[in-house]
């Protein structure tokens, strides 16, 4: 009969998001005893992105112990343990791949959640405080005990051979975001074509889904068939989706003209609805709405004037617009045709940056992004911004 293992995890966010570290122990249900710790410092991050991760690491070091085991989850995060029972949905986005990769390290049949107070994960909140104690102190978080720690050597009498096999165990086991192991399979690449320029893009008019629908300009079409030449040349596309707006479908069918491809409409690539800052400079933004503009540029859960859209909102369909893609496109390379803010989120999602990371990233017209999706949840980004089509 194979044995069980409790694994009790915890995260937390000083901020949140803030900075943030996840702690997790396996320990022998009949004795207590500690037989593996994992705690790690992450950077900035949310207290549920921390939790998931200490979940993760959990799961990892108890499957590198035993992967044939029963394994019974504590947690003091009720939100984790609801999502990864199936009794609550996943809506955000940064939660999904860490979910996906929960679940791919034991048979979903092996493992059971059960919530627990703050008051009895006291061993998986200290690792995580020592992990984040750690982080503040610009150092990486060392076991008290190293034979309990998988990512340490194990007691003195094991062979450096024995040791270097089971680091080479955990490096298959815990691929790092970006390096998939070899039985991962082909990704799905999503290459990110931004539109050609329309008359309002050399002029930095704030241009969404609220505005007048431009189409591209004699320099936008340009770019679109500059873009199609490239990609043709490449010959790596094999499908190609567009924002429905007519600046970007008139990009994509440039594109699918040379690949003698179909373009597909996806609803959910659409800019962000600027209400009614559209076809405004931010200059004339800042003097007309000033105190709006601040808060807006403070938070991603603000919306601009008059009915305008969130970062925030757009995020979450962009991240459902992305789901159906991977979904529908697996282990295909897919050119999406669509503006600034989806492309922006879709880089911030893969990378797990927070949300001003959007003011961060320069996003030329007509310019080449590109993320591979892997099927354990992570994402690499391969491109960004690259004109280089355009010289």
């Amino acid at each position: 009969m194979p044995r069980t293992l409790i694994v009790e995890a915890d995260g937390g966010s000083r901020g949140n998001p803030g900075p943030a570290g996840y702690g997790a122990v396996v320990l022998d249900p009949e004795t207590g005893e500690a037989l593996a710790e994992a705690a790690e410092f992450l950077g900035t991050a949310t207290n549920n992105v921390a939790e998931y991760k200490g979940l993760v690491a959990g799961l990892r070091a108890a499957r590198a112990l035993d992967p044939e085991a029963r394994i019974h989850v504590r947690m003091d995060s009720k939100l984790v343990v609801e999502q990864m029972s199936g009794r609550w949905q996943i809506k955000h986005p940064d939660m999904k791949p860490l979910a996906a990769a929960a679940r791919a390290v034991f048979p979903p049949e092996q493992v059971t959640y059960e919530w627990i107070p703050r008051a009895r994960n006291k061993h998986a909140d200290r690792l995580a405080n020592e992990a984040m104690d750690a982080g503040k102190n610009g150092k990486q978080w060392e076991p008290r005990d190293s034979r309990a720690a998988l990512d340490t050597a194990a007691a003195p009498a094991r062979s450096a051979a024995a040791r270097a096999a089971d680091e080479a165990a955990e490096v298959a086991e815990a691929p790092a975001p970006g390096w998939g192991a070899p039985d991962l399979g082909v990704p799905a690449t999503l290459v990110l074509l931004r539109h050609g320029e329309t008359a309002l893009t050399p002029q930095k008019r704030f241009s969404g889904s609220g505005g007048t629908d431009p189409e591209l300009s004699p320099a936008g079409r340009r770019q679109a068939e500059a873009a199609a030449v490239s990609l043709a040349a490449r010959g790596t596309i094999q499908a190609v989706v567009s924002s429905p707006l007519r600046r970007c479908r008139e990009t994509a069918e440039a594109v699918a003209a040379r690949l003698g491809l179909e373009v597909r409409l996806e609803e959910g690539l659409r800019e962000t609805d600027f209400g009614a800052w559209e076809g405004l400079t931010f200059a004339e933004v800042r003097e007309r709405f000033p105190d709006d503009l601040d808060a807006w540029l403070a938070s991603a859960a603000v919306a601009p004037t008059g009915g305008g859209e969130s970062f925030e909102a757009v995020a979450r369909r962009v991240a459902v617009a992305r789901d159906k893609l991977l979904a529908r496109y697996t282990g295909r390379t897919v050119l999406v045709v669509t503006h600034v803010t989806p492309i922006k989120t879709l880089v911030r999602l893969a990378l797990g940056a927070p949300p001003e990371s959007l003011f961060r990233m320069e996003l030329s017209a007509a310019s080449l992004s590109a993320v591979a999706y892997y099927a354990d949840g992570n994402a690499s980004l391969r491109l960004l911004n690259d004109t280089s089509h355009l010289r």
